[in-house]
């Protein structure tokens, strides 16, 4: 889409829970690109379970690319961006980072966990200019929650949504769109002077 539109863009594939991998990207995208200004951390993954129903795997599994990956790919942009005279980093958190949802013990683990991780780079890095915020969604509706809910509540899928939506208080899911336009002001110089914080994205879910 971005080629269509007349821009220029490349693509690489990396495991974000792997640190050579990450390692090899990152090399990959300065050397190309002969720095690195926008770091965005928004792999992730999810489990449905309370903590009696999250096993050992699963909870090592959202553990390795929900905070490892941030923390890998944090470690290797922060650098870059230092060297050059500064970055933005965005990661994507979790209304969960804030309150308890039922059924996701080992998500809200990793969801605090990016929370915390946030304030801790804007703090040791902010008088080098690099710059880390994060986007604290509730649901929004992705071909993720799709495939999410397909799996998870065969044969319930319509009805599934239809509750995802009435949790927010405005009555819907928030779009990709959405989330996308508040990643662009966060990661833009048009927030300079933003660093540290966390944004709700969630239709007045923490309001109620």
């Amino acid at each position: 889409a971005i080629s269509a539109a007349g821009g220029s863009a490349d693509s690489a594939v990396c495991d974000v829970s792997d640190a050579a991998s990450v390692k090899a990207t990152f090399e990959k995208i300065v050397g190309r690109a002969g720095r690195l200004d926008i770091l965005v951390n928004n792999a992730g993954v999810a489990h449905v379970g309370d903590i009696e129903r999250t096993p050992e795997d699963e909870f090592d599994r959202l553990y390795r690319v929900n905070v490892k990956g941030v923390y890998l790919c944090s470690q290797a942009a922060v650098p870059v961006m230092v060297r050059q005279g500064g970055g933005a980093i965005l990661n994507m958190a979790s209304i969960v980072s804030f309150i308890g949802v039922a059924d996701r013990f080992a998500y809200s683990m990793t969801k605090g966990a990016v929370l915390t991780m946030t304030k801790s780079v804007a703090v040791d890095y902010v008088k080098q200019n690099v710059r880390c915020n994060c986007i604290c969604p509730a649901r929004i509706h992705t071909p993720f929650v799709d495939g999410f809910v397909r799996k998870n509540y065969p044969g319930r899928e319509q009805e599934v949504l239809q509750q995802l939506s009435a949790y927010q208080p405005m009555g819907r899911m928030g779009t990709p769109e959405e989330v996308a336009y508040l990643a662009l002001y966060l990661c833009s110089d048009e927030a300079s002077f933003v660093t540290g914080q966390a944004y709700p994205l969630d239709g007045g879910v923490l309001n109620q």
